[in-house]
């Protein structure tokens, strides 16, 4: 399905971005673009910038060209940039207009994003892909961005009867205007708690304060990168569990895994560089299968399945749950994994997948979730222009086509 026509596929691999994550996309891309058969595709890889410039070039599908700090003035770089016209289907490179410039339109048979965070991963970029009429792989404008928000996930999911732990989610602007109120209800929470940037993932900037005293420098931190902050409790002696979700109606869930950790939770650095950077969240330290029950894996298996529809979720996704005795509680959704969690369905006895047959699979769903999208109804045409047009007050007096135009 993923080659309807004698050809190879055109896939746009778009990674990088304005994310604090920005270094994982990097590592992911890579990864990505050697699993890609390329008997099959042919790899556009596009690269945004840290200050949000679109280049491609064939020098991006090398690890080694991001050791160079002016990427965009290596030479064979170009400026490059996803046209949003459903007519084009395509990238302008350079994008430029005038009357001696010289730019040209490839056409793209598929986007596969895999932007971690701010700018890619929370509904952004799947925006403009919607508005180019272009097929992409993962979850669409929606699911990214109720995912992305662990505020506003937690809002959903608690509705959908998925258990939580205890939240509060507070902004910049409360901790500035009502501090002693934020602080009376994280308070009441009690002690440890764990402050998080609301829409960052990757660990980056948690903190576990253990008292009262330990609450501001955690939350100055956290309110640096975002305006929003997400308070959990913690649960002391709870294990982490992952689970990755991969369809677009029947959803399957893999083998679950259990990272390990050597701190109060798991950092950046366990989960990306203790093994290797290149290897991604496959280097940190792991259990696969996670020891647990036949019955808990199940449970947390379906609680993943239930989730993922939740939020109406496409393509894949990784789900990480805190257990402790026989409680579950959902974490957190992460709708672009590191590594796409090659790693967990490399060991899925159900449906076993190298990374070249989940790269192809996901493909493949991203063709799928875009035809049903062309079964939708847009072009919805009425007489009303033309009824405006013979209103003698012109556009100041009409009022609808029969007796008042409401909206």
């Amino acid at each position: 399905m993923t080659n309807t026509l004698n050809r190879k596929q055109t896939v746009a691999v778009i990674f990088g971005s304005r994310s604090v994550e920005h270094d994982v996309s990097i590592v992911t891309a890579q990864q990505v673009i050697r699993a890609l058969d390329p008997n099959k595709y042919e790899v556009l890889p596009i690269y945004i910038t840290r200050d949000g410039k679109w280049v491609t070039g064939s020098l991006l599908t090398d690890l080694k060209t991001f050791q160079n700090n002016n990427i965009e003035e290596l030479i064979g770089i170009k400026e490059t940039i996803l046209s949003p016209s459903s007519q084009h289907h395509g990238v302008i490179t350079p994008p430029v207009a005038g009357y001696l410039a010289r730019n040209t339109l490839r056409r793209v048979d598929v986007v596969f994003p895999v932007v971690h965070g701010s700018h890619g991963e929370d509904g952004t970029l799947q925006g403009l892909f919607e508005l180019a009429n272009v097929p992409y792989v993962g979850c669409g404008v929606l699911a990214s961005a109720v995912a992305n928000d662990k505020i506003t996930t937690k809002a959903v999911l608690k509705e959908a009867g998925i258990p939580m732990v205890e939240y509060y989610g507070f902004s910049r602007y409360d901790w500035t205007t009502a501090r002693a109120k934020v602080i009376e209800r994280l308070d009441e929470m009690g002690y440890p708690l764990f402050i998080k940037p609301a829409t960052l993932g990757s660990s980056i900037g948690i903190g576990r304060p253990a008292d009262q005293h330990m609450l501001g420098p955690s939350v100055e931190v956290a309110l640096g990168l975002d305006r929003r902050v997400v308070a959990e409790r913690a649960i002391v002696g709870a294990m982490e569990i992952n689970c990755s979700v991969l369809g677009n109606y029947d959803i399957r869930p893999s083998v679950l895994e259990q990272p390990v950790s050597y701190e109060d939770f798991l950092t950046y650095d366990e989960k990306y560089l203790r093994g290797g950077a290149s290897k991604g969240m496959k280097g940190a330290d792991r259990k696969i299968p996670a020891p647990l029950s036949d019955e808990l894996t199940a449970r947390i298996r379906k609680m993943a399945v239930d989730a993922f529809k939740a939020i109406d979720g496409h393509g894949i996704a990784r789900i990480d749950f805190l257990v402790k005795d026989d409680q579950v509680f959902l974490n957190e959704i992460n709708t672009m994994p590191g590594s796409l969690s090659f790693y967990l369905w490399s060991e899925t006895p159900e449906w076993r997948m190298s990374p070249a047959m989940l790269v192809d699979e996901l493909i493949r769903l991203a063709f799928e979730a875009h035809a049903e999208k062309q079964r939708t109804v847009y072009n919805y045409k009425t007489n009303l222009v033309s009824h405006a047009m013979r209103g003698a007050k012109g556009m100041k007096g009409v009022k609808g086509v029969k007796g008042g135009l409401k909206r």
